[in-house]
């Protein structure tokens, strides 16, 4: 279905609230702008601001279903013959390459990063907490899913915690050098090395874990009959009489 005219301009204003408040933000830091100054600057009411986003961190963590969503996206779409942590790997190794913002490793990412570090505000240290929670736990039930696991099984959840804690760990250093003011030319080659280390070290442990198995094709040719071959039965051994 096509997009009607109401619909687009609503999502064109939402995005531009959201653009405008992002560019506050970094520009001022998060703690000292207000809803009021991101709906004067947009020229909206307040009112339109919470319509449209109902606190101040969801301003700034607009894509947050993108990001909960990433691994368990990643494992979703993972080729036939790979497993979940070698879909993650490539697809991390392939975000330092390109240096695709979404694992956080592009231009401008440091900037977002001190904006996030400077900030004293609780209520945004909790959400980027409950957001890291959110994800490992949406990772974990795709990953139930892709291996029908039981209920109770806690495997899915115990490979989700040590893929999290990886991809975090590499991130986090990754952003401490940014801000250490260390170019993404210099962070990315041991940023690689560091991260194909670690997921070595996890590939011992889960590596051929919900690998996806290639569909068989469809054929309408009826399979071949095969007729047993005849049993054939040895001939009884005789056992010569004594002589007398």
């Amino acid at each position: 279905m096509s997009e009607g005219l109401r619909e687009r301009k609503k999502r064109e204003t939402r995005q531009r609230i959201s653009d405008i408040a992002t560019w506050l933000f970094l520009t001022k830091g998060f703690d000292n702008v207000t809803v009021a100054e991101v709906a004067r600057t947009a020229d909206v009411s307040v009112n339109t601001v919470f319509n449209y986003f109902r606190t101040k961190e969801d301003l700034l963590l607009d894509r947050q279903g993108e990001v909960e969503d990433l691994p368990s996206r990643v494992v979703r779409e993972r080729r036939p013959g790979e497993s979940a942590l070698r879909a993650l790997r490539r697809d991390f190794l392939d975000a330092i390459d390109t240096r695709h913002h979404r694992y956080g490793f592009h231009e401008g990412g440091d900037a977002f990063a001190r904006m996030l570090m400077t900030s004293q505000s609780p209520s945004l240290s909790a959400r980027l907490r409950e957001m890291n929670d959110a994800r490992e736990r949406a990772l974990a039930m795709t990953l139930a899913d892709e291996v029908d696991a039981d209920p109770d099984d806690l495997i899915p959840a115990l490979v989700a915690a040590q893929v999290s804690a990886v991809l975090n760990r590499l991130m986090t250093r990754a952003v401490e050098r940014m801000l250490a003011g260390e170019t993404l030319d210099a962070i990315a080659p041991d940023l690689r090395l560091q991260a194909e280390r670690g997921f070595a070290m996890l590939e011992s442990g889960i590596g051929d874990y919900a690998v996806r198995h290639a569909e068989a094709p469809a054929s309408s040719a009826p399979a071949p009959v095969t007729t047993p071959e005849p049993v054939t039965t040895p001939e009884p051994v005789t056992t010569p009489e004594p002589a007398s």
